[in-house]
């Protein structure tokens, strides 16, 4: 495998005796991960992948999903991450966009029917995909051949020799667009070894004092960025394969663990589960993302029970764990999102959105970042990348917050319409498109509401005709898209409230949020 500083496989610590990961309380050896990776680099090449092909990974948090990412850099191949919450309307978006080869599937997963999904996408969708590979089945049925992931379980005449340019795409996750589906973002070797290594640094981390509970998905930059990071460190790992309140709560008891990343949500569920009144002793930081309403009381309620919540910043594009709040800040300074960049060659600066010039510290303004975490750009889409890059190359966040006197910064909400539901940056245009292909709509506008302490959406459509069932609307959308982006409630108008101006006419997205909070407080 490559040896350079800059590759994946190089934050591997071969050398170290410790477990790198623990799954299911089953641990993994360094050594045993890198035996992993070439089976399955061997396995891929044996089954046609290599440089520049994209493999869609449609996995759960486990042991194949990252060997199947450091095998794909091994042979200069790319993984595209796809969300087990995705169903056939954003499965089919990523599988089109990213022109992925081969995916690679769970045969089933608690209530995630795959095959299912996979039914209602028609293979002229998709053109591009040629087969499908199944963990834990030799089969299941699709429109696809389907193969058996057994590179655990045969051998492979070995992978040809690794690639060795680390600047190609090697990781493509999946963020929103202001009008259509998700666009990818793509990651090369050296973007994320090298935010690894700064993330583990700037911890400080230990391999013999720390561990990790990984509790989010490898799919999104959150869950994945956090456990590189510990790879780097040699800390050990240790998984759940999807979030529950009450493993993650055992394994933080029970495994002396240090650290631990995830939503507010996440660790207010966990705290529910317990009275002690300091249930874990050995918890140096818990990075939280605040996504839901009450997030400062319960860093409060966790403070008191010695649970140090620190405030973050992140994306797809730079990165999760990009900053975080440290242990010297005042309490409340330490909370909020933003705070210091975990690289020391990180710059971010904020830019005045009225008057385009650069804010002083303390004026809010959009936030822009040049770091070595940042991405390529957005795959097989130039155009957003140069809309999204300045020209001295800072990213265009599209979040507003400000610059503090000491080096650090505050995020304070997101500029545009997208809205973060269930964790998950949505796009308006996503779901208004599905609803838009509904029998009955001739428009349609989503926005989000605070609909008792959670972030939900709600539409409103323009009938077409006979003005359409909401129930019809509802299950068809259920069918198309992940859960969390079903409207809580849909309402028939005969029009949009609209502002006339130069640049033409814009709908009131504001006045579509009260008009929503109106009707659901009249309910």
């Amino acid at each position: 495998m490559p040896t350079d500083r800059f590759s994946l496989p190089s934050l591997i610590r071969t050398e170290a005796a410790s477990p790198v990961f623990v799954f299911d309380g089953k641990p993994v050896t360094p050594a045993e991960f890198s035996e992993r990776i070439e089976q399955t680099a061997a396995w891929l090449a044996a089954h046609g992948i290599g440089r520049g092909d994209v493999v869609a990974v449609w996995l759960v948090n486990r042991i194949e999903w990252l060997a199947l990412l450091f095998a794909a850099a091994r042979l200069g191949a790319v993984v595209a991450t796809v969300n087990t919450r995705y169903r056939s309307a954003e499965v089919a978006h990523l599988l089109r966009v990213s022109g992925a080869k081969l995916m690679v599937l769970e045969a089933a997963f608690r209530s995630i029917d795959f095959a299912a999904i996979l039914a209602d996408i028609a293979k002229d969708e998709v053109p591009a995909l040629r087969q499908l590979a199944v963990v834990g089945a030799d089969a299941i049925p699709a429109h696809w051949p389907c193969v058996r992931f057994d590179a655990f379980e045969r051998p492979y005449p070995p992978a040809p020799p690794a690639q060795d340019d680390i600047d190609l795409p090697v990781l493509l996750y999946t963020t929103s667009g202001t009008t259509k589906g998700p666009k990818l973002v793509a990651h090369s070797q050296r973007t994320l070894a090298t935010h690894a290594a700064s993330v583990g640094k700037a911890l400080k981390l230990d391999p013999q004092r720390h561990s990790l509970l990984a509790m989010l998905p490898f799919c999104g930059t959150f869950g994945m960025t956090s456990l590189l990071g510990f790879i780097a460190a040699g800390a050990t790992i240790h998984v759940l394969d999807a979030f529950e309140a009450a493993p993650a709560l055992r394994i933080l008891s029970a495994r002396r663990i240090t650290h631990s990343f995830g939503s507010d949500e996440m660790f207010r569920r966990i705290l529910a589960l317990t009275d002690a009144p300091r249930p874990f002793p050995h918890l140096e930081i818990c990075g939280f993302a605040a996504f839901q309403p009450g997030w400062r009381e319960l860093a409060a309620e966790a403070e008191a029970r010695c649970i140090p919540l620190f405030g973050l910043y992140g994306s797809s594009e730079v990165q999760a764990l990009f900053s975080i709040g440290r242990g010297s800040d005042a309490f409340a300074d330490r909370i909020e999102g933003g705070g210091w960049p975990m690289s020391p060659d990180a710059k971010v600066r904020v830019r005045d959105v009225e008057t385009g010039e650069l804010a002083a510290q303390g004026v809010s303004g959009e936030i822009e970042i040049s770091a070595p975490s940042r991405f390529l750009g957005y795959f097989n889409n130039p155009e957003a990348t140069r809309e999204a890059i300045t020209a001295d190359g800072f990213f265009r966040t599209g979040d507003i917050g400000h610059l503090r006197g000491d080096g650090s910064f505050v995020y304070e909400t997101r500029a545009g319409d997208a809205m973060r539901l269930g964790g998950f940056l949505v796009a308006p245009g996503e779901i208004e498109d599905e609803l838009k292909s509904c029998t009955g709509v001739a428009d349609a506008q989503v926005v989000a509401v605070d609909l008792r302490g959670q972030a939900r959406c709600v539409a409103f459509v323009i009938p077409a005709g006979e003005p359409p069932r909401q129930d019809a609307l509802t299950a068809h959308l259920r069918e198309r898209l992940a859960g969390y982006k079903v409207p809580a409630r849909i309402y028939v108008v005969d029009a949009f409230p609209v502002t006339d101006s130069a640049n033409g006419v814009k709908i009131q997205r504001a006045r579509l949020r009260a008009m929503a909070m109106e009707r659901i407080a009249a309910e």
